[in-house]
């Protein structure tokens, strides 16, 4: 990253943060007596920060944090409450098929693992905290999409070139769109080794108070132990955790 760049989003967060404890907002000259910067400067900043939804300006011309930074509040405590309250059943769910076990978020067309538990004995794969993964050929995805209206499916599948991972990765748009909505008529979803070879893993959906899905549940294995025969018993485990979790996030049937 040029050294311009990062300056320019030092400045644009020392901003932020002269506004964060202001209820009232500031004005531009307020704004750049404290962060030591050039009006100009100041202005050119709240502008960009104004489009991305981080500050807004009031009918009285002072500046004040905008909404954009709430929602991100609000994410973030979400998914700190949500690990808090998965933990249990995650534990749970390990106990109960000796596999990896994840809870994973959409973003876009990409998922997030925010928390993974294991055995000491437990394969290696992909799948850490943290890292991302393509949602469209992974059982997390495909339950977190499950919950999008059919026509944003569609819309979102049939304009996306479908990623080939594995020589079981769907590529054919009609068939992926006709798996997700599979899932959201059984409650639970599944990856055959599309993302990664001779892994395969079962995940189900997790909703919030509103009946939104937030999270998925999941757990992979070696399609030795994870095998199509076992997959109703493997997605009944998955889905009481799920539902579990749910009503803890204030979901009600």
């Amino acid at each position: 990253m040029e050294k311009a760049t990062v300056q320019s989003i030092d400045r644009a967060l020392s901003i932020v943060e002269a506004l964060a404890g202001e209820k009232e907002g500031l004005g531009v000259t307020e704004i750049s007596t404290r962060v030591g910067l050039h009006k100009s400067t100041v202005h050119r900043l709240l502008s960009a920060l104004g489009e991305r939804g981080y500050v807004e300006q009031r009918s009285g011309g002072a500046y004040r944090l905008g909404m954009k930074i709430v929602e991100l509040s609000s994410l973030y405590l979400n998914q700190v409450e949500l690990k808090t309250e998965a933990q249990p059943y995650l534990r749970r769910l390990l106990q109960l098929t000796k596999q990896p076990v994840h809870l994973a978020m959409l973003e876009g067309l990409e998922i997030i693992y925010i928390d993974k538990i294991e055995t000491i004995h437990s394969i290696r794969m992909y799948s850490q905290i943290g890292r991302r993964s393509p949602a469209l050929c992974t059982a997390s995805g495909k339950a977190l999409l499950s919950g999008l209206p059919d026509a944003e499916l569609c819309e979102k599948i049939r304009g996306t070139k479908l990623p080939t991972y594995t020589s079981r990765s769907i590529t054919d748009p009609e068939a992926l769109i006709k798996e997700i909505r599979l899932t959201r008529q059984r409650g639970w979803s599944r990856d055959d080794q599309e993302h990664e070879p001779g892994i395969r893993c079962i995940a189900a959906p997790i909703y919030d108070y509103r009946g939104n899905i937030v999270a998925a549940v999941s757990t992979s294995g070696l399609k030795q132990i994870i095998t199509p025969a076992r997959d109703e018993e493997i997605a009944g485990f998955v889905m009481d955790a799920a539902h579990s979790i749910s009503q803890r996030m204030g979901y009600r049937d």
